[in-house]
């Protein structure tokens, strides 16, 4: 018995020392890329607890220090970090103090085994503005932080002074495809596929070579910007201990029927300008969605970008740059 009883100890030791080596190598790694990402983009890397859990953000004061233009928040979409804005925040940060973020269960943010939503991330913003910002600010978003800066700035109007969305998601309307008899049905069989498959996918999924496939045969439309260093942006998070646990109860969370306010009501109440940028090759979310959802905002404006996918501010900076630069002007 005491010879199993050594080899089991052995076993158990060797284990501890192989997820210490891994969690120290995941620390470094995370130095590394944020010191070459800082030096690149200017910014500087904080956290700060948000619930009691940590969450990641990033700021760069304005090159011009007798600026009195509003601070930016940026906020990235699913899957993405704030190093997503690589090539966003030199020329923004130009006249404005920009801030960055991670949404909880993203990037360099914590990932809890909790339940995600649109009110949760919303929060967020909400309480990372009233510690750090504490005036009005331009919030800018793709994918699902456009919806999470849609919402934010009209639930809390006193934190915005404008809004940009970058391919904006109605996913309040895409539920509403279904049937309402069909719904409870849809939830059930979602979420019991979602407990065998999702995880087993998500180590295929967060993979570099499935990233990087994806990124170019679905998100991007210019392939060409899918280098090394975005798919490592996007695979850097998938590699924490609890990546695969909050992949999980993501999907979970955005099969429920409150997982978000209504995005057209929150447009209808919105109080600031609303600039909306869409990829015209957009795949994930139909370009056409644009024109429904401007007519319910009283200040938008509705801008296609020409051969441009989901992700336009990554896929050519310059001209998303110098588009929300004059529309602040």
């Amino acid at each position: 018995m005491s010879r199993f009883a050594n080899l089991y100890n052995a076993n158990i030791m060797r284990r501890e020392r192989a997820l210490c080596a891994f969690s120290l190598w995941l620390s470094l790694s995370k130095v590394f890329i944020e010191k070459v990402m800082s030096k690149a983009s200017g910014l500087q890397y904080r956290d700060w607890y948000f619930r009691g859990w940590r969450s990641h953000y990033g700021f760069c004061r304005s090159q011009n220090p007798h600026s009195a233009k509003p601070p930016i928040l940026l906020i990235h979409g699913f899957g993405a970090a704030i190093d997503h804005w690589r090539d966003n925040i030199p020329a923004l940060a130009a006249e404005h103090t920009v801030y960055a973020i991670d949404l909880l269960g993203f990037g360099g943010s914590e990932k809890p085994p909790t339940g995600y939503s649109i009110y949760l991330w919303v929060e967020q913003v909400f309480q990372f503005w009233q510690k750090f910002i504490k005036v009005p600010m331009v919030i800018i978003g793709n994918s699902i932080g456009a919806l999470v800066a849609a919402i934010a700035a009209s639930h809390h109007p006193e934190i915005a002074s404008g809004v940009v969305t970058i391919s904006l998601p109605d996913i309040a309307a895409f539920k509403d495809l279904v049937p309402k008899a069909l719904q409870p049905i849809e939830r059930t069989v979602k979420a019991i596929v979602s407990a065998l498959l999702v995880k087993p996918l998500f180590r295929l999924v967060r993979q570099p070579f499935t990233i990087r496939l994806v990124l170019k045969g679905i998100v991007y439309g210019d392939r060409r910007r899918v280098d090394s260093h975005l798919v490592e942006i996007i695979a850097k998070p998938a590699r924490d201990l609890q990546s695969a646990e909050a992949f999980l109860r993501l999907n979970r969370s955005l099969n429920q029927p409150n997982y978000s306010p209504s995005l057209t009501q929150a447009l209808e109440r919105l109080q600031v300008p609303l600039l909306i940028l869409w990829g015209s090759c957009d795949r994930l979310i139909p370009p056409s969605e644009g024109k429904r959802l401007v007519q319910y905002a009283p200040n938008a404006t509705l801008m296609y970008l020409e051969g441009m996918g989901h992700c336009a501010h990554d896929e050519n900076p310059e001209r998303v740059n110098h588009e929300i630069l004059t529309w602040l002007a």
